[in-house]
């Protein structure tokens, strides 16, 4: 119950830090937002250093690198994902990609399926077909780039979670640390090879440091919830996070999408439940 209630709770962190992070890659070019969202990410990370205590040992630093550069890559590919939208359609793609990896992994690892999860994963692909397939008068219709996007954000999700489980049990937060150091790095010196493409357009500080905060946060509840419980099932359950992006972008933006892509979210929401049946 108590990893339950902690991936719960990294699902919501994570759904508030997308909306913001996505609209403040509609204000800025997306390496000017994470260029704000990573460093206020690390800023937490170090604040919690001592009260949560971090043990850097070779396999701590070695997996939070490898999530340090996963998280780059999901930075960057989600927030442009969610800058183009629209976010009630796309956030779900995400999260079922980011669902679907985690139990192929404990597969590969000598997991077996339930049944809930031999019927999930069929219904999360159709899901993901409905989803992208809305059409009609008032419809929001995803570009095929903005689906391949979100194919990607939500592999390198998917990854950047896997790595972060592998890390010993015993390294407190340095994990987190190093990930984001990794992720920080990262992202500036991509910044810094792309920045005439960058535009004049200055990010929105408080919105992407405010997501930075908030990824952070999840990516603590996460840790712990997979310290606590099996990965398959937080993973999953922690791809719940685009209820709290759909509910935002709903209430704050007005997004509206077609029946049929409401359907989808549906059976989307259907298949990460059984998933976490498994």
């Amino acid at each position: 119950m108590i990893a339950l209630l902690l991936a719960l709770g990294s699902s919501l962190a994570y759904g508030c830090a997308d909306f913001l992070g996505g609209l403040g890659a509609r204000k800025a070019h997306v390496l000017r937002t994470v260029m704000v969202a990573a460093p206020a990410s690390l800023a937490v990370e170090l604040l919690l250093w001592p009260l949560l205590g971090a043990s850097f040992s070779p396999g701590a630093l070695g997996w939070g690198a490898a999530s340090g550069i996963a998280s780059a890559a999901a930075f960057a590919l989600l927030y442009r994902t969610l800058a183009i939208g629209p976010m009630n359609v796309l956030s779900p793609v995400t999260a079922l990609v980011s669902a679907a990896l985690p139990v192929g992994v404990g597969l590969l690892q000598g997991e077996h399926l339930a049944a809930a999860g031999l019927v999930g994963l069929p219904l999360a692909l159709v899901a993901v077909l409905l989803v992208s397939a809305g059409h009609g008068a008032g419809s929001t219709r995803p570009s095929r780039t903005a689906l391949l996007l979100a194919f990607g954000a939500g592999a390198a999700i998917a990854l950047q979670l896997v790595f972060l489980h592998q890390a010993p049990s015993d390294s407190g937060v340095a994990p987190l640390i190093v990930g984001r150091a990794v992720s920080s790095a990262v992202t500036l010196a991509a910044a810094g090879l792309m920045r005439r493409r960058l535009g004049p357009e200055r990010p929105a500080y408080a919105l992407s440091a405010t997501a930075g905060v908030l990824d952070s946060v999840a990516n603590l509840l996460f840790l712990l919830a997979a310290r606590s419980g099996d990965l398959t099932v937080v993973a999953v359950i922690t791809a719940l996070y685009p209820a709290g992006t759909v509910l935002l972008a709903r209430s704050v933006l007005g997004e509206r999408i077609h029946r049929a892509q409401l359907a989808g979210l549906g059976t989307a929401a259907v298949a990460v439940s059984l998933l976490a049946l498994t």
